[in-house]
């Protein structure tokens, strides 16, 4: 009976061990800043909330890239899918931070920049 009850102990710590392995868990942050003057109606809003993401992973702390290189890459995968045209300009721009814990030791950063184009007269 003794030897029983210890077979299933092991198989469910067992099991704990292993769904918590293949578990992650995610912290999201972020902030807004603005980088265009919207005090007057000289402007048009071109299109509304368009984004661009960049992404780093890092494994025991090794790899991936410093906060301030992601926004950078964020925002330049944003002007790729939509390019600023002559008077135009990003304004509203929020930027969100999405931080997963996939196993104990790796981490992946994902940093999402939307903003909407306006285009002044």
């Amino acid at each position: 009976m003794k030897i029983k009850m210890k077979k299933i102990i092991i198989n469910s710590i067992m099991t704990l061990v292993v769904i918590s392995l293949f578990t992650s868990c995610a912290m999201h942050n972020g902030y807004m800043v603005n980088s265009a003057s919207l005090s007057s109606s000289n402007f048009k809003y071109v299109n509304k909330e368009v984004t661009g993401t960049a992404i780093a992973s890092y494994v025991i702390g090794i790899g991936g890239i410093s906060k301030a290189t992601l926004v950078g890459l964020a925002k330049q995968n944003l002007i790729e899918y939509y390019p600023l045209k002559e008077n135009q300009a990003l304004a509203n721009i929020t930027i969100n931070w999405k931080t997963t814990y996939v196993l104990p030791f790796a981490i992946t950063n994902r940093c999402t920049i939307t903003a909407d184009i306006v285009e002044f007269k």
